[in-house]
């Protein structure tokens, strides 16, 4: 096995683990990112069904340090990819990834106090190790080898294709076919109008519904911005436009839901009329927030829906045939193929073992320091986005805390850092807590969340703008290793 030494290693060269990247570059440490594709973007890499898109804005959804500059406001995933490629050759850390290594194992030793990573090659299945003082786990949260298909014992009969939108046939054609897609979420959301285009006759066919709001595809007060104002500057204003737009829409909807769902239910009436079934198909039983909203830019999925190409059938599949769905109502869905858009795996740090001192960590069984860092676990960050925000946003935040938090570390001379928890371990939430369906399967494989302090995960940008402040990084909660003592954080 060969052993290389570094200072960082970064597991996923998705927008996370680019993130991190950009903000060592520059600092003198060294850094390698194992990613186990052949590209660098992660999701924006591996989702490739007809419409991908963002559910964000793309002026939150963007690095700080390196704005997004394009029109749309949610922007489609070939440019999301490309900004990637973009802001990673900016910072010069194309060259620190090797692609094509999944890492396996990651151990840590008290007596080195470094991290060694088993890792192999996905195509010749040769293993090499890599030791490195820190790990940065930026492999997000569900498998990218497995979506999320439920057990139908009778879906074997129907003839026709059946696929998921995480593993796209390059080469499946829709045009003239009639296509079931199965779920309500994003995903579904965006295929509708994307296939209508490609010349398919598209049934949606959900359980339950969701709330659909339709969006401003171009972000006119953005280009406007961009016009007036210095890049830098530009980028920082609509930034903030979009954060405090967005945390002002979330807060409305948990303080007032009832409020928030006339709205939703006003805006499905004006896009589809007074005569559409809105109650039955857009007025779901939890309310905003609760999960995603699903966003439609310009009402693209409204106006298909509307359109004689489009519709949405809210039922229950009693049982797959030969040609189409058998559903509970008595009515049969013809189909030549099936979309079983039902959502992702949960996984959590890349399904990857990690071992310190000789014992496995369950990272169920530990509760997450900043949601970043896990109780007990030296050296160890990982990057998890906001639920109800750009995911960026939070990692922005973790990134430059880490930094801090290593620059600390070389000031004091110590050689490992370790969160502490001194709280309760019962009742405690997951480390994400969502009321959707892929949330809630997985929700026994991710950390614990405190309920207060560093501990408690907020889901507001102000607030956590606040616990990641510079100088956060001197806290009684985190215990600094240096040779010959071990102090807290506070007044070491």
């Amino acid at each position: 096995m060969d052993t290389q030494d570094v200072d960082v290693i970064i597991i996923g060269a998705g927008i996370s683990g680019i993130g991190a990247a950009r903000e060592l570059a520059g600092t003198g440490r060294t850094v390698r990112i194992l990613e186990a594709r052949e590209d660098m973007g992660g999701t924006w890499d591996l989702f490739r069904y007809p419409g991908i898109r963002s559910d964000s804005d793309m002026a939150t959804f963007g690095y700080r340090s390196h704005p997004w500059t394009g029109e749309r406001s949610l922007a489609t995933g070939d440019t999301i990819l490309a900004y990637v490629h973009t802001a990673a050759e900016e910072a010069d850390v194309t060259k620190d990834i090797r692609f094509g290594r999944r890492a396996e194992q990651a151990r840590w030793s008290s007596e080195t106090h470094t991290w060694t990573v088993t890792h192999r090659d996905v195509h010749t299945g040769g293993a090499e190790q890599l030791t490195g003082r820190w790990l940065f786990m930026a492999t997000g949260y569900y498998r990218y080898d497995e979506g999320f298909t439920p057990d139908w014992p009778t879906l074997s009969e129907f003839e026709g294709t059946v696929v998921h939108p995480q593993h796209w046939p390059e080469d499946l054609d829709v045009a003239g076919r009639r296509v079931v897609v199965i779920g309500s979420g994003a995903t579904a959301v965006t295929l509708v109008p994307a296939l209508t285009d490609r010349g398919a006759h598209v049934s949606m066919l959900q359980r339950s519904p969701s709330y659909v709001a339709s969006v401003p595809g171009r972000d006119e007060t953005g280009i406007k911005l961009r016009k007036w104002l210095p890049p830098r500057v530009a980028g920082e204003a609509n930034r903030w436009r979009n954060i405090v737009r967005s945390m002002a829409i979330y807060e409305f909807s948990r303080r007032r839901p009832q409020a928030m769902r006339d709205l939703l239910h006003r805006g499905a009436v004006k896009h589809l009329g007074p005569t559409f079934p809105v109650d039955e198909h857009f007025t779901p039983e939890y309310d905003p927030w609760d999960q995603r909203l699903c966003a439609a830019p310009d009402g693209d999925f409204f106006k298909a829906v509307r359109g004689d190409h489009a519709e949405v059938v809210t039922d229950t599949i009693e049982r797959f045939t030969a040609d189409g769905i058998q559903l509970r109502s008595g009515r049969h869905l013809p189909a030549d193929v099936i979309v079983t858009a039902t959502g992702l795996n949960v996984q959590f740090l890349g399904n990857m073992d990690l071992v310190v001192d000789g014992e496995t960590v369950d990272p169920a069984a530990r509760v997450s320091y900043r949601g970043m860092m896990l109780d007990g676990v030296p050296n160890m960050a990982f990057a998890i986005g906001y639920t109800n925000s750009s995911w960026t946003l939070r990692v922005d935040l973790i990134t430059e805390y880490f930094r801090r938090l290593l620059d600390r570390m070389d000031r004091e001379g110590a050689v490992a850092v370790t969160p502490r928890y001194s709280g309760p371990r019962t009742g405690l939430r997951p480390l994400i807590d969502l009321a959707s369906g892929y949330i809630q399967r997985g929700a026994h494989l991710l950390p614990r969340q405190g309920r207060d302090g560093a501990w408690n995960v907020r889901q507001n940008y102000l607030r956590d703008r606040v616990l990641f402040r510079p100088g956060a990084e001197k806290d009684e909660q985190l215990e600094f290793t240096v040779p010959a003592r071990t102090t807290s954080g506070v007044g070491a």
